[in-house]
């Protein structure tokens, strides 16, 4: 009988951080485009997934300011993220250097890579990259 309530008390102990989780947790944190040109921080804005520029090399700061971001730092790329399954979220992509918004899915792919996919004409014309998740923003 004390074997069992020790079981019942570890496994409740276990079962509260994962309910606890909300369902953006496995994208927060910092992720790389495959350029290397620009480092975004994700995570929550309210209960959906955002994600604003948090580094940015010279170029894409110019390319930004061509279509009048400035400054590119703290915009929001990712917005209005919202979970469809565990592993994909819906949402809008904001391409600076186009300075326009596009429907976008996000696809974790795994712990370190995620999959961001934009497109217009619903649907029909789509971009999408695999992004990199990074521990440190690079040295400005």
């Amino acid at each position: 009988m004390r074997c069992l309530i020790g079981l019942a008390v570890a496994a409740a102990i276990n079962a509260v951080p994962a309910a606890a989780q909300r369902p953006g947790d496995a994208i927060a944190g910092l992720w790389m485009n495959p350029y290397n040109s620009v480092a975004v921080r994700a995570g929550d804005c309210g209960p959906k997934l955002c994600g604003w520029v948090a580094w940015a090399n010279a170029e894409a700061k110019s390319d930004a300011r061509e279509e009048g971001v400035d400054p590119l730092i703290g915009v929001a790329l990712l917005q209005d993220y919202q979970p469809s399954n565990a592993k994909n979220w819906s949402g809008t992509i904001f391409v600076p250097d186009l300075g326009r918004h596009f429907s976008s899915t996000i696809t974790l792919l795994d712990r370190d890579r995620l999959k961001v996919k934009g497109c217009l004409i619903g649907g029909f014309i789509c971009k999408s990259q695999v992004w990199r998740r990074i521990e440190h923003l690079p040295d400005a």
